[in-house]
């Protein structure tokens, strides 16, 4: 019997196995190659309705209007923001709602208190959207991180106000890090990106730069605001 040269001489042409005594006459082309481990699926996310061209993580190109969204909305999404808020649409619909109930808790920096933290505070409030922020929920005389873990446990989702305050106390540990460890094991964390960037978060916490969320360089405060009255809406 004749002996294959593929091994030595191998068959990627067609004269590699005319040559070859065992395989001659024999050569088909290039057998296709099957492998041993499982696709991966695609991943599809469940929150689109329709609208807009695909876009990949990162690209803010294109709209669609999310499952969510109700009818008649004048709120527009991008394709990125619509990926990112699916998954917490999905954690919001699937939790048994908390005993006495917030819609958000507000993760901010002490310094944005009066200023950007209180303006969306306030545009969520007007929007009926009910929020635990620090400034009017813990009372004084109580325990400032007893409050705050009330405060998350009884919250359907938390956002992360993201300024250059935040990043500022990120770096140091305090407080608003302690709030951020708690909502980064969770799938209910919106990160709110103000007056700073993704690349600027990512230098300080890369596992919050991680979760893609809603930036007012996109649209105004009210906006943003608005996206989250809907993504909380059931």
């Amino acid at each position: 019997m004749a002996t294959c040269t593929a091994p030595v001489n191998g068959h990627r042409t067609a004269s590699g196995a005319a040559n070859c005594p065992a395989c001659r006459g024999g050569y088909r082309g290039y057998r296709s190659y099957s492998s041993p481990f499982p696709t991966r699926p695609s991943y599809s996310s469940s929150g689109y309705v329709g609208g807009g061209r695909s876009s990949g993580i990162g690209s803010s190109s294109g709209s669609s209007r999310p499952s969510w969204s109700p009818s008649g909305s004048s709120v527009t999404y991008t394709t990125t923001e619509v990926r990112a808020l699916a998954p917490v649409r999905r954690s919001v619909e699937a939790r048994t709602p908390p005993p006495d109930p917030r819609d958000v808790f507000l993760c901010h920096a002490w310094d944005d208190r009066a200023g950007a933290a209180k303006e969306l505070h306030d545009i969520l409030e007007s929007q009926n959207v009910s929020v635990w922020f620090s400034e009017k929920d813990v009372l004084l005389g109580s325990t400032l991180l007893r409050e705050i873990d009330k405060g998350l446990a009884k919250s359907r989702v938390g956002v992360v106000l993201v300024t250059p305050a935040l990043l500022d106390r990120l770096r140091r540990e305090g407080i608003a890090d302690k709030e951020l460890s708690v909502l980064l094991a969770t799938d209910l964390l919106v990160p709110i990106v103000h007056n700073t960037t993704y690349e600027a978060l990512r230098e300080v916490s890369p596992m919050l730069a991680s979760r893609s969320g809603l930036s007012t360089a996109e649209g105004a405060m009210a906006d943003v605001a608005a996206k989250l009255a809907e993504l909380i809406n059931l």
